[in-house]
């Protein structure tokens, strides 16, 4: 039976793990504060990216950067709302072949919603199933854990 709560315990942390996501994080994505003008450095390290990361997405066309009298790059809420939103997809694995795609259509008008829904059903899709992969990873890892800490030592 000690091994049954040991799973048990293990599929909870694999669905429900330590932190979660937050109500702030997900609030980043529609921050609306259109105050805000940042250097480089100060968007690079509220996104947890290197600077030359936002240089390239800037080169190749992701976004969209002003300059100051002194050259210097200025993130406003536009720039800094899509930056959290390619970083994210980024990190769930999109390929930047397919964030070029998506910033085209953005970019070509409301006219392209139904593509650009569609893209976002099928990268979730594709998130779901990796999810589900992982949880299962992380209860494999957990029951581990569980079974190793209730053994007896040697």
């Amino acid at each position: 039976m000690e091994s049954d709560d040991a799973l048990r315990e293990a599929l909870r942390l694999a669905v429900d793990p330590p932190g979660g996501v937050s109500i702030e994080a997900l609030r980043e994505l529609a921050r609306d504060d259109d105050a805000t003008d940042w250097d480089i450095a100060t968007t690079a390290a509220h996104l947890a990216v290197n600077p030359h990361t936002l240089r390239y997405y800037e080169r190749i066309g992701l976004v969209r950067v002003t300059r100051n009298k002194a050259g210097h790059r200025r993130y406003d809420a536009a720039a800094i709302r899509r930056l959290v939103f390619l970083t994210r997809m980024r990190t769930s694995g999109m390929p930047i072949s397919d964030l070029r795609h998506y910033v085209d259509l953005v970019d070509a008008g409301h006219d392209t919603v139904p593509e650009r829904m569609e893209m976002m059903l099928e990268h979730r899709d594709t998130l779901r199933s990796q999810i589900a992969q992982l949880q299962l990873a992380l209860a494999a890892t957990e029951y581990k854990i569980a079974t190793y800490q209730g053994a007896p030592l040697p």
